[in-house]
């Protein structure tokens, strides 16, 4: 697949969430397979999901680099997915893939979820005003 046809997936599933209310969305092209994708995306709630991917799909779909990072109206983290290295020393079995919940010091194994998935998560978050 070309990385023109994943952005064209991830666009297509926000697009198909219920809850979503306002997209803010960049993509940077870095060669035929990878590319950064990245934005913002506010819910009913005015919830908020900032987001990052750098993907190589040549073979498979290989996300990099992540992160989804979803705030309530406040601004106050509800969790966050990320594959940044920082947390070596907990001894996670999906090291370097991990979750942070409400609370910074929460941290969980994950594996590595997909858009779609915290799309989902997230639509089962959302308190309708």
């Amino acid at each position: 697949m070309r990385i023109e046809t994943y952005f064209r997936q991830i666009h297509k599933k926000i697009e198909s969430c219920p809850v979503v209310r306002l997209v803010s969305i960049a993509e940077e092209k870095r060669g035929t397979y990878e590319g950064y994708i990245y934005g913002d995306l506010t819910f009913l709630d005015d919830s908020t999901l900032r987001f990052r991917e750098y993907v190589d799909v040549e073979d498979q779909t290989d996300r990099l680099m992540y992160s989804y990072h979803y705030t309530d109206a406040e601004d106050k983290l509800i969790f966050r997915y990320d594959n940044t290295g920082h947390h070596r020393k907990l001894k996670l079995a999906t090291y370097p893939h991990h979750k942070h919940e409400r609370y910074q010091d929460n941290i969980l194994p994950s594996p590595a979820p997909v858009l779609a998935k915290v799309l989902d998560e997230i639509q089962a978050c959302v308190v309708l005003p």
